[in-house]
């Protein structure tokens, strides 16, 4: 601490400064922050690993217990009786209480308990009533193994930890934010965790992850055990209603329907995803309609929820428990362990309780049984002192104990002395003896038990996932998600405009030339009329370079794109050509495609999505003994290099002007196409199934099992749903064999049809709720074998083979399809095709490929002139 000196005239004041002196802290003040601390990680907000409880939810739950009378209690009244036991106000106690009572495993609730899914907070707990549950008296009360401490105030005794035979931690979760610690525990399926310890008592390896509560899709694959530097991606379930409407069926953990909503709504303020309006429905289960504009992709604005909206959150779990009054950082199969192997000592000392109490029955029964069978109880009649009672008592026995077990003591024989005369005159000694046998029986079993501890506690197990296990079923789907690029699926929201010759490019030049739409997260790459480049974030204003020949929004790992470039080598020099792709830089780095030398001039450039490569006439100007003075140049001659790269020689000469003369093709291969089962999603990495090589018109075929298909351009965006039977490249010459049930008529009908509307979804069997989808094959001559079913008093028919092609022509694809056969069926499989040689396919070079990556259908390959500002996207001409 500083003090300043007191003792200062007014002479000397001025020419003096205040003097620091430290005071050491002692006493209370030293010790108060490590006991705030200590008591904050141990008492309030880290659970202990052997019962998974913290201290409140402990006390809580031994409330409940000397409350319970089988019927359901006020929660304010347990709150009340809690307080008795834990330090502080009734609300952190009821809320706490609604905490463990939303998860619907120890506590019985009556009355508005909140909803987890909307966030609604629970009724006062003056309305709302709890009882334990079945589960919870099964497995996590025992006062005989209880070990017992005083409580804050030292009137009453309460649990150290209770008896918890189960991993109740792993199954609800926890967290809690303590000094200078945290801890994040996710729940996990009641029925894994029971398996996983079922596995581990039998010394096999397992896995568990996390189940939520809210149910929605999880990526577990950085999960890391559930220890620090872990991650858990958690998406909601988005399916599409029609093309128009997208429905929310389930969220992320720890998020609500109106904090998402809200989420959504932000992101469509920003610009970032375009909305019509939100619905919430939801009740009892998830519903949230969100409805699009038309014209809007689906699938793209799915991955815009994911990318802009709480509908994917990233969770990082932080495994941290009390052991020995000492916090512990550990996973989530270790504590699994602990956990397993303490239910194992628990019920070991249950066994040798019990084991203990039947012993001590059968020595008693025995007792009894001579005191009574042996008239000992006549002995005493003579007997004037309670000494003399006993003695007599105790000689009267001697005779018949060598089988007893142990030794006869004084409170036994004051028990026998306790025997009414009616039960010694209704005593039968059948009876007794029937009595002594059970007992017998128990020891044994028991002590089978106790010999045999790690089958007995996966019998246990079993018998808990018999009870309980029914409705406790996975509810989150364990998938692997692929990253979404955000640029490729975020809304154009904003508009860019460039001033060539100032050389600025921004959304605020509107005064300018219009060069297309952007988004404000989006990259641009410029490119000047002196051979430099460089790559930018979209701004309201930038300055590029003077003279800008042109400009695009950039695409990061671009392999496709590719620029044709024609360039003068200073101001004298010779003229190079050169094709290049630009797939990483550093932004906002000026560029020289040049050779680098002064006063270099660009003669002719263009931008090509797809490879592109034209034919340019050269014209020179007359020096000299030059001869030839105009040639044609193909792109198509040039290999594509790196954008450093110097290039070819076109001419050492003079050049007079450059220009197109014939557009060109592609000169890039078809693109091949990958499905990642896995992630439910195409790329064009090699990741998953080959589908094939497409070409710019190309496009997938789709089939479900609910009979519908569609025809669909191969973008990266795509969504497949869960019932996708069929997934192919589209030939549109090639039919589809179908055979369905009618649920109408209750007849199988075959079909064969040919798609006659590219990119529109239409169901190829009847609407009737009762008609299904039996098989559906696209290859040319595909074969059936109809299995047909026994009919009483007749021998079964022999399966019969179907030629589908020979069996119905091709007609449209409403039309109802000839009857199968009159019979019952049974079964119906296909069987391997006859061999058909397909036509050829349309030659790859006339066709553009399908460049994955535009996100409104619409090329960037306008260059335009610096002089006239052409903007009819042709290449630029100096």
């Amino acid at each position: 601490m500083i003090e300043e000196n007191d003792d200062l005239t007014n002479d000397n004041l001025d020419n003096q400064e205040p003097k620091e002196t430290i005071t050491r802290i002692t006493g209370m003040y030293k010790e108060w922050f490590l006991d705030y601390a200590s008591y904050v990680i141990l008492e309030r907000a880290v659970p202990a690993i052997e019962d998974g409880l913290k201290p409140v939810q402990r006390r809580i739950m031994h409330s409940m217990k000397d409350l319970d009378d089988g019927r359901y209690n006020k929660v304010a009244n347990i709150v009340g009786h809690t307080m008795q036991y834990h330090p502080h106000g009734d609300a952190s106690i009821a809320d706490a209480m609604v905490q463990i009572g939303q998860k619907d495993l120890l506590i019985d609730t009556q009355g508005n308990w909140g909803n987890i899914l909307t966030g609604d907070r629970a009724a006062a707990a003056r309305y709302i009533e709890a009882r334990i549950s079945k589960f919870g008296l099964d497995v996590v009360y025992n006062p005989k193994i209880t070990e017992w401490q005083q409580s804050y105030d030292g009137r009453r005794k309460e649990p150290v930890n209770l008896p918890v035979m189960f991993p109740l931690l792993l199954a609800q979760g926890g967290e809690g934010i303590a000094v200078g610690l945290s801890t994040k525990i996710l729940p996990h399926n009641f029925i894994e965790l029971i398996d996983a310890s079922v596995k581990h008592l039998q010394g096999k390896r397992f896995t568990i992850l996390p189940d939520f509560p809210t149910a929605g899709v999880a990526d577990f694959s950085n999960y890391n055990d559930g220890l620090r530097g872990g991650k858990v991606r958690v998406r909601a379930k988005i399916s599409q209603v029609d093309k128009n409407t997208l429905a929310i069926t389930e969220i992320p953990f720890a998020t609500t329907t109106s904090s998402l909503i809200d989420s959504i709504l932000k992101a469509n303020d920003k610009g970032k995803i375009k909305i019509k309006k939100i619905e919430d429905n939801t009740a009892a289960n998830v519903e949230i309609l969100i409805h699009l504009p038309s014209g809007l992709s689906p699938d793209k604005t799915i991955d815009a929820l994911f990318a802009f909206t709480s509908c994917e959150t990233s969770i990082s779990p932080l495994g941290c428990v009390i052991e020995d009054n000492k916090p512990l950082f550990v996973g989530v199969t270790e504590m699994l362990r602990r956990s397993t192997d303490n239910t194992v000592q628990l019920l070991k000392q249950e066994l040798q309780i019990k084991l203990g109490e039947l012993e001590e029955q059968w020595h008693f029964a025995s007792l009894e049984r001579i005191f009574i069978e042996n008239r000992i109880y006549r002995d005493i009649e003579e007997e004037e002192t309670w000494d003399g009672v006993i003695n007599a008592i105790d000689k009267g026995l001697q005779p018949h104990i060598k089988h007893l077990k142990r030794a006869i003591t004084v409170e036994d024989i004051t028990r026998l002395t306790e025997i009414r005369i009616k039960r010694i005159s209704k005593f039968d000694i059948d009876k007794a003896q029937q009595k002594i046998d059970a007992l017998e029986e128990s020891i044994a079993e028991v002590k089978h038990h106790l010999a045999n501890l790690v089958d007995y506690a996966i019998a246990y197990f079993t018998r808990l996932k018999k009870e309980y296990g029914e409705g406790r079923e996975r509810k989150t789907e364990i998938r692997t998600f692929g990253d979404v690029d955000a640029t490729k699926v975020i809304i154009r929201n904003t508009k860019l405009y460039v001033n060539r010759e100032e050389g600025f490019v921004g959304t605020s030049l509107k005064r300018d030339e219009y060069i297309g739409d952007c988004s404000d997260i989006d990259d641009i790459i410029a490119f000047t009329a002196d051979g430099k480049m460089m790559v930018t974030k979209v701004d309201s204003k930038t300055f590029i370079g003077k003279n800008i020949i042109h400009v695009a929004v950039f695409k990061k790992k671009d392999k496709r794109t590719t620029y044709n470039l024609i360039y003068r080598d200073g101001s004298k020099g010779a003229s190079y050509v050169k094709r290049f792709n630009v797939t990483s830089i550093t932004r906002d780095k000026d560029y020289d495609l040049t050779n680098g030398n002064k006063s270099s001039k660009v003669w002719y450039f263009s931008a090509n999505p797809n490879g592109e490569a034209e034919v340019v006439s050269i014209s020179l100007r007359q020096v000299g003994s030059v001869k030839k003075l105009k040639w044609d140049l193909d792109f198509a001659d040039i290999l594509i290099k790196g954008r450093s790269s110097k290039g070819n020689v076109v001419t050492k000469y003079p050049i007079k002007s450059v220009e197109l003369k014939e557009k060109g093709i592609s000169t890039l291969k078809p693109r091949k196409i990958w499905f990642d089962d896995t992630v439910q999603r195409l790329n064009v990495d090699g990741r998953g199934e080959l589908i094939g090589e497409f070409r710019g018109e190309d496009k997938l075929l789709i089939i479900n099992q609910k009979g519908i298909v569609k025809t669909v351009t191969p973008e990266v965006t795509l969504h497949f749903d869960d019932d996708m039977i069929v997934l192919e490249k589209w030939i549109p010459k090639k039919p589809i064999s179908a055979i369905y049930f009618d649920g109408e008529k209750e007849k199988y009908f075959v079909k064969r049809f040919l798609i006659e509307n590219e990119n529109k979804e239409e169901s190829f069997i009847t609407d009737h709720p009762k008609s299904q989808l039996e098989i559906v094959s696209t290859d040319w001559k595909p074969i059936a074998e109809v299995v047909f079913a026994k009919e009483r008093g007749k021998d079964r028919k022999d399966n019969l083979e179907v030629n589908l092609e020979e069996f119905i022509a091709i007609k449209g694809i409403t039309a109802l399809g000839n009857q199968l056969t009159k019979e019952k069926i049974n079964a119906i499989d296909l069987l391997d095709p006859l061999p058909f040689e397909a036509p050829e396919d349309t030659p790859a070079e006339a066709l553009e490929v399908v460049d994955e990556v535009e996100l409104d259908g619409k090329s960037n390959n306008d260059a335009s002139s610096v002089n006239d500002k052409d903007d009819s996207g042709q290449p630029t001409l100096f």
